[in-house]
């Protein structure tokens, strides 16, 4: 019985490995020289001077509200609460009556802390004046 390359499950992958990995050597290699030759050799003053642009800007407050952070903070943790719902769903049928138990205390816990934040108002947008 004979081994030949081509048996090998991976053979086609690692063979388009080593052809795009030249492929891809072959093109940085040709850019390069390419840029090299038609680059400007000039070493004018305006060339290599800062280049800026537009009205001169004003120094802005670096104050950031709170309320920015709370609310992200909020739906970070309440859409992971979410996502634990996900498995839950799909085996609602193997968990049976405990697991639905489960799922309502766990709904009633989220809602617990959403309505203590929305009651302290963490949910409110504030102006920044």
């Amino acid at each position: 019985m004979t081994h030949s390359l081509f048996a090998y499950p991976y053979f086609g992958v690692f063979m388009l490995f080593c052809i795009i990995f030249l492929v891809f050597g072959l093109i940085l290699f040709l850019q390069r020289r390419i840029s090299t030759k038609f680059a400007s050799k000039s070493r004018e003053k305006l060339k290599f001077s800062r280049y800026e642009c537009g009205v001169i800007s004003n120094k802005q407050q670096n104050r950031i509200s709170s309320s920015y952070y709370m609310v992200a903070l909020l739906f970070i943790l309440f859409d992971v609460e979410i996502i634990f719902m996900v498995p839950w769903a799909v085996n609602f049928k193997i968990l049976g009556m405990f697991g639905f138990v489960e799922m309502l205390i766990f709904i009633f816990l989220l809602s617990i802390g959403f309505v203590y934040a929305w009651r302290k108002g963490a949910l409110q947008w504030q102006s920044l004046n």
